[in-house]
Protein backbone atom coordinates (compact mmCIF):
# COMPACT_ATOMS: atom_id res chain seq x y z
CA UNK A 1 0.00 0.00 0.00
CA UNK A 2 1.52 3.24 -1.08
CA UNK A 3 0.30 6.52 -0.68
CA UNK A 4 -0.23 9.10 -3.44
CA UNK A 5 -1.76 12.08 -3.13
CA UNK A 6 -4.00 13.72 -0.31
CA UNK A 7 -6.52 16.40 0.13
CA UNK A 8 -6.62 19.16 2.13
CA UNK A 9 -10.99 19.63 2.94
CA UNK A 10 -10.63 23.13 1.78
CA UNK A 11 -13.81 22.38 -0.49
CA UNK A 12 -16.76 20.52 0.06
CA UNK A 13 -15.17 17.13 0.88
CA UNK A 14 -13.37 16.56 4.12
CA UNK A 15 -9.37 15.85 4.36
CA UNK A 16 -7.93 12.39 3.84
CA UNK A 17 -4.72 10.69 2.57
CA UNK A 18 -5.21 9.10 -0.73
CA UNK A 19 -3.91 5.55 -0.57
CA UNK A 20 -3.31 2.70 -3.60
CA UNK A 21 -3.08 -0.91 -3.69
CA UNK A 22 -2.94 -2.93 -6.79
CA UNK A 23 -4.31 -0.10 -9.03
CA UNK A 24 -7.19 0.69 -6.54
CA UNK A 25 -7.68 4.26 -4.81
CA UNK A 26 -8.91 4.67 -1.38
CA UNK A 27 -9.39 7.64 0.86
CA UNK A 28 -8.56 7.33 4.57
CA UNK A 29 -10.18 10.43 6.52
CA UNK A 30 -8.60 13.00 8.57
CA UNK A 31 -11.09 12.97 11.27
CA UNK A 32 -10.58 14.96 14.39
CA UNK A 33 -10.08 12.39 17.05
CA UNK A 34 -9.95 9.62 14.77
CA UNK A 35 -6.97 7.27 14.90
CA UNK A 36 -4.21 7.29 11.98
CA UNK A 37 -2.13 4.37 12.40
CA UNK A 38 0.19 3.68 9.37
CA UNK A 39 3.94 3.22 9.56
CA UNK A 40 6.07 4.20 7.06
CA UNK A 41 8.96 2.16 4.92
CA UNK A 42 10.00 3.07 1.51
CA UNK A 43 9.51 5.68 -0.82
CA UNK A 44 9.31 6.29 -4.71
CA UNK A 45 7.39 7.89 -7.38
CA UNK A 46 4.07 7.70 -6.51
CA UNK A 47 2.45 7.59 -9.99
CA UNK A 48 -0.61 9.16 -10.64
CA UNK A 49 -4.49 9.33 -10.26
CA UNK A 50 -6.32 8.84 -13.42
CA UNK A 51 -10.14 8.18 -13.71
CA UNK A 52 -10.06 4.34 -13.35
CA UNK A 53 -7.60 4.41 -10.30
CA UNK A 54 -4.04 4.26 -9.73
CA UNK A 55 -1.06 3.88 -11.69
CA UNK A 56 2.07 3.22 -10.26
CA UNK A 57 5.69 3.82 -10.80
CA UNK A 58 8.62 2.33 -9.94
CA UNK A 59 10.64 5.16 -10.48
CA UNK A 60 13.08 6.24 -7.22
CA UNK A 61 12.22 9.56 -7.30
CA UNK A 62 10.08 11.17 -4.60
CA UNK A 63 7.46 12.11 -4.68
CA UNK A 64 7.54 12.12 -8.35
CA UNK A 65 10.03 11.24 -10.90
CA UNK A 66 10.39 13.64 -14.06
CA UNK A 67 7.86 11.46 -16.08
CA UNK A 68 4.90 11.95 -13.16
CA UNK A 69 5.92 15.75 -12.51
CA UNK A 70 3.93 18.58 -13.68
CA UNK A 71 4.68 22.25 -13.10
CA UNK A 72 1.76 24.40 -13.86
CA UNK A 73 3.26 27.16 -16.17
CA UNK A 74 0.78 30.00 -15.14
CA UNK A 75 1.97 29.96 -11.13
CA UNK A 76 5.23 31.78 -12.60
CA UNK A 77 3.40 34.18 -14.97
CA UNK A 78 4.11 37.89 -14.07
CA UNK A 79 1.29 39.02 -16.84
CA UNK A 80 3.33 38.14 -19.95
CA UNK A 81 1.49 34.81 -20.89
CA UNK A 82 3.92 31.34 -20.91
CA UNK A 83 1.92 29.32 -22.70
CA UNK A 84 1.36 29.43 -26.87
CA UNK A 85 -2.14 30.67 -26.19
CA UNK A 86 -3.53 32.54 -23.19
CA UNK A 87 -6.40 30.55 -21.94
CA UNK A 88 -6.81 32.35 -19.12
CA UNK A 89 -10.43 33.95 -19.70
CA UNK A 90 -12.39 34.01 -16.82
CA UNK A 91 -12.67 36.62 -14.13
CA UNK A 92 -9.53 36.01 -11.08
CA UNK A 93 -9.14 37.48 -7.71
CA UNK A 94 -6.22 39.18 -6.28
CA UNK A 95 -5.91 38.96 -3.23
CA UNK A 96 -3.88 39.50 0.42
CA UNK A 97 -2.76 36.20 2.93
CA UNK A 98 -1.43 36.58 6.45
CA UNK A 99 -0.25 33.74 8.18
CA UNK A 100 0.40 33.65 12.02
CA UNK A 101 2.23 35.44 13.38
CA UNK A 102 3.03 38.13 10.70
CA UNK A 103 3.87 36.67 7.44
CA UNK A 104 1.74 38.01 4.81
CA UNK A 105 1.89 37.19 1.09
CA UNK A 106 0.09 38.27 -2.35
CA UNK A 107 -2.11 35.56 -4.28
CA UNK A 108 -3.83 35.09 -7.35
CA UNK A 109 -7.22 32.71 -8.11
CA UNK A 110 -10.11 32.20 -10.62
CA UNK A 111 -12.57 34.34 -8.66
CA UNK A 112 -14.71 31.58 -7.94
CA UNK A 113 -12.43 29.31 -6.30
CA UNK A 114 -11.11 32.39 -3.88
CA UNK A 115 -12.20 31.12 -0.33
CA UNK A 116 -11.07 27.82 -1.23
CA UNK A 117 -7.47 28.39 -2.38
CA UNK A 118 -7.36 30.71 0.87
CA UNK A 119 -8.31 27.52 2.93
CA UNK A 120 -5.91 25.06 1.22
CA UNK A 121 -2.86 27.35 2.18
CA UNK A 122 -3.70 27.50 5.72
CA UNK A 123 -4.77 31.20 5.75
CA UNK A 124 -5.58 32.80 8.85
CA UNK A 125 -6.78 36.55 7.75
CA UNK A 126 -7.33 37.43 3.53
CA UNK A 127 -8.50 40.39 1.82
CA UNK A 128 -10.25 39.95 -1.92
CA UNK A 129 -8.08 43.65 -3.43
CA UNK A 130 -9.70 42.88 -6.93
CA UNK A 131 -11.37 41.35 -9.15
CA UNK A 132 -10.45 41.17 -13.06
CA UNK A 133 -11.60 40.23 -16.33
CA UNK A 134 -8.76 37.42 -17.13
CA UNK A 135 -5.79 35.52 -15.45
CA UNK A 136 -3.14 38.19 -17.60
CA UNK A 137 -4.43 41.00 -15.68
CA UNK A 138 -4.23 39.96 -12.56
CA UNK A 139 -0.68 38.27 -12.58
CA UNK A 140 0.53 41.89 -13.44
CA UNK A 141 -1.32 43.63 -10.15
CA UNK A 142 0.32 40.69 -8.05
CA UNK A 143 3.88 40.92 -9.97
CA UNK A 144 3.47 44.62 -8.66
CA UNK A 145 2.02 44.00 -5.11
CA UNK A 146 4.56 41.47 -4.71
CA UNK A 147 7.88 43.59 -4.99
CA UNK A 148 6.23 44.86 -1.36
CA UNK A 149 4.58 42.02 -0.17
CA UNK A 150 5.64 38.62 -1.25
CA UNK A 151 4.22 36.46 -3.25
CA UNK A 152 5.02 32.73 -1.50
CA UNK A 153 5.15 31.33 2.33
CA UNK A 154 6.83 28.19 2.84
CA UNK A 155 5.02 25.30 5.03
CA UNK A 156 7.74 25.45 7.21
CA UNK A 157 6.96 29.10 8.12
CA UNK A 158 3.44 28.26 8.43
CA UNK A 159 3.77 25.30 11.02
CA UNK A 160 6.05 27.56 13.20
CA UNK A 161 2.80 30.10 13.55
CA UNK A 162 0.45 27.17 14.19
CA UNK A 163 -0.14 27.89 17.58
CA UNK A 164 0.26 31.89 17.68
CA UNK A 165 -1.91 34.52 16.48
CA UNK A 166 -1.94 36.71 13.97
CA UNK A 167 -0.36 40.06 14.41
CA UNK A 168 -3.62 42.05 14.26
CA UNK A 169 -2.14 45.69 14.45
CA UNK A 170 0.29 44.57 11.75
CA UNK A 171 -1.98 43.05 9.51
CA UNK A 172 -4.59 45.99 9.60
CA UNK A 173 -1.90 48.21 8.71
CA UNK A 174 -0.90 46.35 5.38
CA UNK A 175 -4.72 46.11 4.55
CA UNK A 176 -5.07 49.87 5.17
CA UNK A 177 -2.93 50.49 2.41
CA UNK A 178 -5.40 49.05 0.35
CA UNK A 179 -9.53 49.16 -0.32
CA UNK A 180 -10.11 45.24 -0.38
CA UNK A 181 -13.68 44.02 -1.32
CA UNK A 182 -13.89 41.97 1.44
CA UNK A 183 -12.28 40.22 3.75
CA UNK A 184 -11.57 36.66 5.70
CA UNK A 185 -10.97 34.99 9.36
CA UNK A 186 -10.46 31.19 9.21
CA UNK A 187 -10.45 28.93 12.00
CA UNK A 188 -9.15 25.55 11.78
CA UNK A 189 -10.37 24.02 15.07
CA UNK A 190 -6.96 23.06 16.17
CA UNK A 191 -6.82 25.02 19.19
CA UNK A 192 -3.49 24.52 19.79
CA UNK A 193 -1.34 25.98 23.35
CA UNK A 194 2.35 25.24 22.04
CA UNK A 195 3.72 24.48 18.62
CA UNK A 196 3.92 21.17 17.21
CA UNK A 197 6.93 19.45 16.32
CA UNK A 198 7.72 18.83 13.04
CA UNK A 199 7.60 15.34 11.75
CA UNK A 200 6.92 12.91 8.88
CA UNK A 201 5.07 10.15 10.39
CA UNK A 202 1.12 9.06 9.19
CA UNK A 203 0.53 7.61 13.21
CA UNK A 204 -0.86 9.47 16.44
CA UNK A 205 -4.68 10.68 16.62
CA UNK A 206 -5.84 13.63 14.12
CA UNK A 207 -5.87 16.94 16.04
CA UNK A 208 -7.14 18.21 12.45
CA UNK A 209 -5.40 19.88 9.16
CA UNK A 210 -4.95 23.45 8.38
CA UNK A 211 -4.43 23.64 4.57
CA UNK A 212 -2.06 20.93 3.56
CA UNK A 213 -0.77 20.48 7.21
CA UNK A 214 -2.06 17.39 9.27
CA UNK A 215 -1.61 17.78 13.08
CA UNK A 216 -1.65 14.58 15.28
CA UNK A 217 -0.95 13.84 18.71
CA UNK A 218 0.94 10.87 19.86
CA UNK A 219 2.72 9.91 23.59
CA UNK A 220 1.69 13.29 24.57
CA UNK A 221 3.51 15.41 22.11
CA UNK A 222 1.66 16.96 19.03
CA UNK A 223 3.14 16.48 15.38
CA UNK A 224 2.89 18.76 12.74
CA UNK A 225 3.40 16.85 9.47
CA UNK A 226 3.11 18.28 5.56
CA UNK A 227 1.16 15.61 3.82
CA UNK A 228 3.41 16.26 0.38
CA UNK A 229 5.94 15.05 2.04
CA UNK A 230 3.89 11.83 3.18
CA UNK A 231 3.27 11.14 -0.82
CA UNK A 232 5.25 8.21 -2.04
CA UNK A 233 5.81 6.16 1.10
CA UNK A 234 4.78 2.72 1.07
CA UNK A 235 3.00 1.99 4.31
CA UNK A 236 1.40 -0.66 6.44
CA UNK A 237 -1.02 -0.38 9.20
CA UNK A 238 0.30 -0.06 12.92
CA UNK A 239 2.33 2.32 14.78
CA UNK A 240 6.09 3.17 13.51
CA UNK A 241 8.74 2.11 16.72
CA UNK A 242 11.13 4.85 15.42
CA UNK A 243 12.41 7.34 18.33
CA UNK A 244 10.47 10.88 17.44
CA UNK A 245 11.38 14.10 19.28
CA UNK A 246 9.26 15.09 21.87
CA UNK A 247 7.63 18.85 23.31
CA UNK A 248 8.86 19.90 26.29
CA UNK A 249 5.34 19.47 27.63
CA UNK A 250 5.47 15.17 27.20
CA UNK A 251 8.12 15.88 30.35
CA UNK A 252 6.09 18.03 32.39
Amino acid sequence: MQIVGYESGAGDGEPALLLAWEGALEREPLRPGDPLEYALGERRCAGTITDEGHRACPNSDAPYCEDHSYTWVCARCTGTCLKDQMDCFEEHAVYLAAFAPATFKVGVTKAWRLETRLREQGADRAAHLHTVSNGRIAREIESEIAREVGDSVRVPTKIRGLAAPVDAAAWDALVGEYDPIETFAFEYGLALTERPVRETIASGTVLGTKGRVLVLERGATTYAVDMRDLVGYEVREGTSDRALQSSLGAFG
